[in-house]
């Protein structure tokens, strides 16, 4: 379990930390304002910024999630800033195109904005108020494999609970049946779609968490479908 623990903290800093090379502006950021008109109700940025809803965000590129003094965040936000998570462009990218996705146990209730171009704009926004904007490419990249969302028919695939215990051995190396989130969500009674959705995330490189990226590149779509079925059945 140590073992496990160290090579995935090493794993997620190594990937996660940001370049501190200086960056041209992208996007529009004036757009971006119009645009974070519609986050207000939860996020404060620039002079006076506080806590609301959500956490201020000023400072938000190259800070360690889950770092603002006084937020409250989901314990698997949590968890993933203690592991070394840095939101860069591409981390904040991901995450505001689909918080759920991201990290599923998010408190963000927000679906996420599809439009790449609307998201460089937001970005170059929230830049602004960033000392040291790390990791700020001249345009939005294109990034492989975030498009997460998952098959209807992988969707609709019937895992066998029996399969799924056979199966999850390996997971419960880490994730413990009793259901408890000792520095490590459980996953215990997960609707079986939240399941699958969240390791064909991570399969797609989504979910920067290379053990688990690792773990679900392993599996077929029934293994996944399997684990489901069994995890939510648990009690």
């Amino acid at each position: 379990m140590e073992k496990i623990r160290k090579t995935l903290v090493a794993g997620l800093v190594a990937a996660t930390t940001a370049s501190t090379a200086s960056a041209n502006e992208f996007g529009d950021a004036e757009a971006g304002l119009k645009i974070f008109n519609e986050c207000k109700a939860c996020h404060s940025v620039g002079t006076g910024a506080k806590n609301r809803v959500g956490p201020q965000l000023n400072g938000i590129f190259g800070r360690r999630a889950g770092a603002v003094d006084g937020f409250k965040y989901s314990k698997g936000l949590a968890r993933m800033g203690k592991d070394g998570l840095l939101w860069d462009f591409d981390k904040l990218d991901r995450y505001v195109q689909n918080p759920k996705a991201f990290a599923s146990d998010t408190r963000m209730n927000y679906k996420g904005l599809k439009d790449e171009a609307k998201r460089a704009d937001l970005l170059a926004f929230l830049r602004q108020y960033s000392d040291n904007p790390q990791n700020i490419p001249e345009a939005a990249p294109t990034i492989t494999g975030t498009d997460h969302s998952v098959d209807p028919t992988i969707l609709a695939i019937q895992g066998d609970p029996e399969y799924g215990e056979y199966l999850s051995s390996e997971c419960t190396t880490c994730h413990q049946l009793t259901g408890d989130n000792d520095g490590i969500p459980g996953i215990i009674g997960w609707p079986a779609e939240d399941f699958v959705i969240a390791m064909h995330a991570y399969k797609d490189k989504f979910r920067p968490h290379p053990v688990m990226q690792m773990m679900s590149a392993r599996l077929s779509n029934d293994e996944i479908a399997a684990l489901a079925a069994y995890f939510e059945a648990v009690e």
